[in-house]
C-alpha cells in the first residue's frame, strides 16, 4: 500500500489523495503539520531530506517527495494520462506553469491568509502576490475560453494540478467572478468519477 505523508489543507498534498482516488489506488495518510515544524524533525528529514511535504511511499518502500513527480508518478499509463506523446508534454508544461507560475503566489497567498492567519504581517507581499496571481487566472481563463480540459479532450494531471490550489483561491483574497472560463472548468473537475473534496 501506497503512504502519503501530508499536511491536509495543503493543495500539494490534496493532488494526490485525488488523483488516487481517482484511480482507486489505497494509501494510508500520516499528517505532518508544517506549521509545528513536524516535517524538520530528524525522523522526517530521514525521509524527505528537503524537509517538505508530500511525500509519497510505494508499496516496496520507494520514497518520492515533490508533488509533481508524485503525480506523474501515480497517473503513469492510466486514464489520467494522455497517450499522445505530445499531449504527454503539454501536461508537463501546465504543471510547470502550476508550479512557477501560479502555486508560488496565490498558495502563498492562500498559506499566510488562511493557514497562519497573518494578512496584516504580509501585507506589503501579498500585493505583489495577488498581481501575479491574477495574472497567471488570466492565462488559465484565455486557454479555458474554448475548451473544457487543459491538455485536449480530457481531464488529465494537468487539471488535478491546477485545480488544487485553484479552487481555494478564495481563501488566499482571489476572486474569480471575473474567470467564466475557470469557474465552468472548476465545475467539471468537480463532476469527474471518484472526485473527492480537500476536507474529505
Amino acid at each position: 500500500m501506497f503512504t502519503l505523508y501530508e499536511f491536509a489543507s495543503s493543495g500539494n498534498c490534496y493532488k494526490l489523495r485525488l488523483a488516487m482516488a481517482q484511480l482507486d489506488i489505497p494509501f494510508q495518510r500520516i499528517e505532518k503539520d508544517i506549521t509545528r515544524g513536524e516535517t524538520r524533525s530528524a525522523e522526517f528529514l530521514a525521509i524527505n531530506p528537503n524537509g517538505r511535504i508530500p511525500v509519497l511511499v510505494t508499496p516496496d518502500n520507494r520514497v518520492l517527495p515533490e508533488s509533481s513527480a508524485a503525480l506523474w508518478y501515480l497517473a503513469r499509463d492510466s486514464k489520467l494520462m494522455p497517450e499522445d506523446p505530445f499531449q504527454q508534454a503539454q501536461v508537463l508544461q501546465w504543471m510547470f506553469f502550476e508550479q512557477y507560475n501560479h502555486e508560488p503566489n496565490i498558495a502563498t497567498s492562500r498559506y499566510w491568509i488562511h493557514v497562519l492567519g497573518e494578512q496584516e504581517k504580509y501585507a506589503e507581499a501579498l500585493a505583489e502576490k495577488q498581481q501575479k496571481g491574477h495574472d497567471a487566472l488570466a492565462v488559465m481563463e484565455t486557454h479555458l475560453s474554448d475548451r473544457d480540459f487543459f491538455v485536449g479532450r480530457d481531464y488529465s494531471i494537468a487539471d488535478i494540478a491546477l485545480y488544487a490550489y485553484t479552487h481555494v483561491a478564495g481563501q488566499g483574497g482571489f476572486s474569480l467572478d471575473a474567470y467564466p472560463a475557470i469557474r465552468g472548468w472548476l465545475e467539471r473537475v468537480e463532476r469527474q468519477p471518484g472526485y473527492v473534496a480537500m476536507e474529505a
